[in-house]
């Protein structure tokens, strides 16, 4: 008799389980459709945001194969100054960013024809290493450490703007060391 009361109870135990995982599994189920149509709904409102970057403005990004791309290495590596910071103390800290600086140039692009010599870009390396010193100068040691593209693509946007022509693609840092 006692067996056949724990076997009733063990049934009874067994129904009010199944019973409650069939009332869980419905409260999540539409739960979780409703946290995948939030989640769905923030990511394509985050890529509309990506592919409209610039209100529209910008094009897509142009894939230039690496049998038309030439190099500019600046002759030496860059020291320059970041802007001056006070620290709690009050006193003021001078930190530097230190990079060599490599152009990537479009050699089919028309501008190349007229500046991407290596000769032409020698004559001009003093003003291009101007346009990158004013640029980076204007940042300060968090903005250097954890922008770098932006600190890129304001000197492309001067640079390019420099020589009116859009040859000179990309920029980029190599050896960089921020102090």
């Amino acid at each position: 008799m006692k067996k056949n009361l724990i076997s009733i109870v063990i049934l009874a135990l067994l129904v009010v389980n199944v019973v409650l995982t069939a009332i869980m599994m419905f409260s999540v189920v539409g739960t979780s459709r409703k946290t995948a149509a939030l989640v769905d709904n923030i990511t394509t409102a985050l890529d509309l945001e990506l592919a409209a970057g610039t209100d529209g403005e910008e094009e897509a990004e142009e894939v230039i194969p690496m049998s038309d791309i030439d190099t500019y290495n600046i002759s030496e590596k860059m020291t320059i100054p970041l802007k001056v910071e006070v620290n709690e103390e009050g006193k003021e800290e001078q930190h530097y960013f230190i990079a060599q600086v490599t152009l990537s140039m479009n050699t089919k692009d028309k501008g190349y024809k007229e500046y991407g010599s290596a000769e032409e870009m020698e004559s001009r390396e003093s003003l291009i290493k101007a346009e990158i010193t004013d640029i980076i100068q204007n940042h300060t040691i968090e903005e250097a450490r954890n922008d770098q593209e932006q600190i890129k693509d304001e000197i492309l946007a001067k640079i390019q703007q420099m020589f009116d022509s859009e040859f000179i693609f990309k920029v980029s840092f190599s050896d960089t060391m921020i102090q």
